[in-house]
């Protein structure tokens, strides 16, 4: 009975944080013209794009308007420098939970540094909003919205700790969620129209269709089948549960996301100068050109190695191989090994990107084929984060009632 409580407990600690973060995006920063700045952010798509992950908190300006992204930013900064800069890379991996704590302390610090200079651009990019611009508004803008974002940080570390899956993936997906009735109520179909029926009926089977393919993708896995030194003389009784699982989709949602936030940057930019001249660039850049979709593949196909890359190195994994005595059929342990992991892994990668790809194009070609633009505030990058994270957590809590069942069984 008390290990339902604790699990009940941790359930409830999740919810009611999750509740404090979005009452905190509706604060809102005092000395603004909320209702002209909403007003004017609403035909702007990178803002549309960063409001995906603050659940509208770049257009409401509250209090946890950054929400979770400094912290996912320095995330990525960390993981980046661990891999290029030596004595990160043995804190990470020699110094066991210390060193981790020690990696989560320098996120943090870089959290604060991120946080500073993005309150400091939303400061002055809401001047013109501002009923009366000085120096104490610009203080105080700048350590509201900084705050906010490390009360969220430490929000999300609760969560991942006292809670129930990882907190800032929940965020977002709060974030994400809150934004689907405010995008729905937007479209009307008219039932009295065979031909509106038709487009819903086409609407409804391809949107399960992308969600399959989208929990096919994060589910999906090749096995590496290994034997230890004791099979070795008995391969025909190899354990298939003995086996290294290498996921199709390594870099989960983030190639997507950095691939979409790149082919936003130049719309806004470019919309910033409102030149007679740009209107070629524009065009240039529409998400249906040619240039868009090619430009916009490419860096799908980058980020997916990029961070297969990161996750998943063929040397260590042919090392810890070696510590356990294990190695991979007809396979030379050493660098046979290593050729045959990063062979596989370039293979998993391309195929991981290409499905990527897909899902990425799927808002456009379901607008050409409907005329019904349903998808929009909520296409392929909200559609993987919310079956990615429904998924995860689905199984931590899954996990967690077995070794329950397991400890009971025990007593």
């Amino acid at each position: 009975m008390k290990k339902k409580n604790k699990l009940f407990k941790k359930i409830i600690i999740t919810i009611l944080i999750l509740i404090i973060c979005r009452i905190g995006i509706f604060i809102p920063i005092p000395g603004i013209n909320h209702e002209e700045f909403n007003d004017s952010m609403q035909k702007n798509g990178f803002i549309n794009f960063l409001n995906i992950f603050s659940g509208g908190g770049f257009s409401t300006i509250g209090i946890f308007g950054l929400g979770i992204i400094p912290y996912i930013n320095s995330s990525i900064i960390t993981q980046l420098l661990t891999k290029i800069i030596p004595k990160l890379e043995k804190l990470q991996k020699e110094e066991g939970e210390i060193g981790k704590q020690k990696i989560i302390q320098i996120t943090r610090y870089f959290t604060l540094l991120w946080a500073l200079i993005q309150s400091f651009s939303i400061t002055l990019w809401i001047k013109p909003y501002t009923f009366n611009w000085n120096n104490f508004f610009v203080f105080d803008c700048i350590l509201i919205l900084t705050t906010g974002s490390i009360i969220i940080m430490w929000f999300s570390e609760i969560i991942t700790e006292y809670g129930i899956g990882n907190g800032a993936s929940l965020l977002i997906f709060q974030n994400i969620i809150s934004n689907i009735p405010q995008n729905l109520k937007n479209y009307t179909i008219d039932i009295n129209s065979i031909t509106n029926i038709k487009k819903f009926i086409i609407l409804s089977i391809l949107s399960i269709s992308i969600l399959m393919i989208n929990i096919l993708i994060q589910e999906s896995k090749r096995k590496i089948t290994i034997i230890s030194a004791k099979q070795l003389g008995t391969i025909n009784q190899v354990n298939p549960q003995s086996y290294i699982p290498l996921k199709i989709n390594q870099g989960g949602v983030m190639p997507i996301v950095f691939a979409s936030a790149a082919m936003t940057l130049p719309a806004y930019a470019i919309n910033i100068l409102n030149k007679n001249n740009s209107e070629i660039l524009k065009n240039i850049i529409l998400p249906n050109s040619i240039f868009y979709i090619l430009t916009y593949s490419i860096l799908i196909i980058i980020f997916s190695y990029f961070y297969s890359s990161m996750i998943l190195n063929p040397e260590d994994i042919a090392q810890n191989l070696k510590k356990m005595g294990a190695s991979i059929p007809n396979t030379r342990p050493g660098y046979a090994t290593i050729t045959y992991l990063q062979n596989i892994i370039n293979k998993l990668t391309f195929i991981g990107a290409i499905f990527l790809l897909i899902i990425a194009q799927f808002p456009s070609i379901l607008f050409n084929i409907t005329k019904i633009n349903t998808f929009k505030g909520l296409g392929a990058t909200s559609i993987l984060i919310l079956v990615g994270v429904a998924i995860d957590t689905a199984k931590q809590i899954q996990t967690y009632i077995i070794s329950e069942q397991y400890d009971n069984m025990i007593e």
